[in-house]
């Protein structure tokens, strides 16, 4: 019977035990459970941090469920060694729920960190997960599929041909002495040639990178192109080439060859203009003066570019280089009024200013009867004696035109002007002294010529004054009178 008794009461036992396991099963998860969060959690963690990181889940918090005592005996009255039966049969129990329960723990843990749910188990656990503070972020992460994207565009052809191209012609220079230093005169123009060219081309997209020469055939050979380089500082510096006319800036003499040893040929006056034949080295030029030729220094030359009033200086020096006692007079003598106003103005003998406020009239008889202005007033001074004369200053009479050796004063014509009596006398002097019967002269005239001796001042002399030396008196104002220009 106590046998019996026991082995119901085991049966009972067991009954009951079994009953309450999985509620104790249940129990031991969430103990176990809240033991392994509580432990992860570092100590240091302060209050507000816990209540922060909790406001961060929207899930409630479920009420703790009361903790099932488990009593493994409940009857007192069981003996020892039924109790330690008891203990035996318990004790396996035990080991195997505690096997399911490791094996239930553990894979919920995991599954709620992993899909996040809203328990409290998993809430906990969310908490209190933290990223450690050695992990970093890599915020330039490589984009693979667009790497892989753009380099899978990429097309390279290669492709062969055959062109025709042309060929670049070569220059060759030469130096040249003749030539201003630094200009360049071409000889002969420079021809492209031609060739046929077998070549591997790479286009990559499209687009053309680079080419490879396999063979190249001449068809046409390039002609070059010849340059002659001027190495002269003299040209250069006067700004001229050879055939330029050049002028001289001093008194010089033209000689037969290139050397100051060499035959004199002629000498070439100050701001006179020569022609540049030839250049044989930088101290000598071979120049044509008037069609004499010969040799200068090319220290005595120099031009417009270099001396900008050389052109009219040697104008002026042009009409004195041709002034002398044998000049013809029945010629226009080149100046302008500028020059006769410039001639008679401030003359220190023209006490009156007869002859400066007479110097357009001058001129115009210069230019209108062709004749020498300047061979007019030397007249008119040495017959006047600058104006001062009786006859000059009563009957405006600069010539005594009319007067005769016994009776001047009352022989002379009177005029109404002193320009009337200038331009009188010039008509007179063309038409009877200075031009040839028959030469056309003015107002359809010719000249009769009726004491022609030779359009000079000797051969006026001859027939128009007693006075042998007339005509040297007379140049001897005109040369004056000249001179004043330079």
């Amino acid at each position: 019977m106590a046998n019996g008794k026991n082995n119901s009461m085991n049966k009972n036992q067991d009954s009951r035990n079994l009953s309450d396991v999985f509620k104790e099963l249940q129990e031991i998860r969430y103990s176990s459970a809240n033991q392994v969060n509580t432990s992860s959690k570092p100590k240091s963690e302060s209050k507000t941090t816990k209540q922060s990181s909790i406001k961060k889940h929207s899930a409630p918090k479920q009420q703790s469920k009361p903790k099932a005592k488990v009593s493994f005996i409940e009857n007192t009255d069981v003996s020892f060694d039924n109790k330690k039966g008891v203990k035996l049969s318990n004790l396996l129990i035990v080991f195997v729920v505690l096997v399911l329960v490791i094996i239930a723990v553990f894979p919920m843990n995991v599954f709620s960190v992993e899909t996040g749910n809203t328990t409290e188990d998993s809430e906990e656990v969310v908490e209190t997960a933290s990223i450690p503070t050695d992990f970093e972020i890599n915020r330039k992460a490589l984009n693979m599929q667009k790497i892989i994207s753009e380099n899978s565009s990429f097309e390279k052809v290669k492709e062969q041909v055959s062109e025709e191209r042309e060929i670049e012609y070569e220059i060759q220079t030469q130096q040249n002495p003749t030539l201003p230093r630094g200009e360049q005169v071409v000889l002969q123009e420079g021809v492209m040639g031609k060739e046929n060219v077998s070549l591997v081309k790479t286009y990559e997209n499209g687009e053309f990178i680079e080419e490879i020469i396999l063979a190249k055939e001449t068809i046409e050979e390039p002609t070059p192109q010849i340059l002659d380089i001027g190495t002269s500082d003299f040209l250069a510096d006067l700004n001229i080439h050879i055939g330029d006319t050049v002028y001289l800036n001093k008194n010089a003499t033209l000689r037969k060859e290139p050397s100051e040893d060499s035959e004199e040929v002629a000498d070439i006056k100050n701001y006179i203009d020569v022609k540049l034949l030839e250049l044989p080295n930088e101290d000598w030029c071979k120049v044509s003066f008037d069609t004499i030729e010969g040799y200068l220094p090319t220290d005595v030359l120099t031009s417009p570019t270099k001396t900008p009033s050389i052109i009219e200086r040697n104008r002026i020096q042009r009409i004195l280089i041709n002034v002398n006692i044998e000049m013809e007079l029945n010629k226009s003598t080149g100046l302008t009024l500028k020059d006769y106003q410039k001639i008679f103005k401030d003359l220190p003998n023209d006490t009156n200013g007869i002859f400066e406020e007479n110097a357009e009239v001058f001129y115009n008889m210069d230019k209108k009867y062709n004749v020498n202005g300047i061979f007019i007033a030397s007249i008119a001074i040495h017959e006047s004696a600058w104006g001062t004369s009786q006859i000059a200053q009563d009957k405006n009479n600069l010539f005594g035109y009319g007067s005769y050796d016994d009776t001047p004063y009352e022989s002379s014509y009177d005029f109404s002007s002193y320009a009337e009596g200038i331009e009188t006398v010039t008509k007179s002097l063309v038409k009877y002294y200075l031009n040839p019967a028959g030469t056309k002269i003015y107002d359809g005239e010719t000249a009769s010529a009726w004491y022609y001796n030779g359009p000079t001042l000797e051969g006026v002399n001859q027939r128009y004054a007693s006075d042998p030396d007339w005509h040297t008196k007379v140049y001897s104002y005109m040369e004056m009178l000249y001179n004043r220009l330079s």
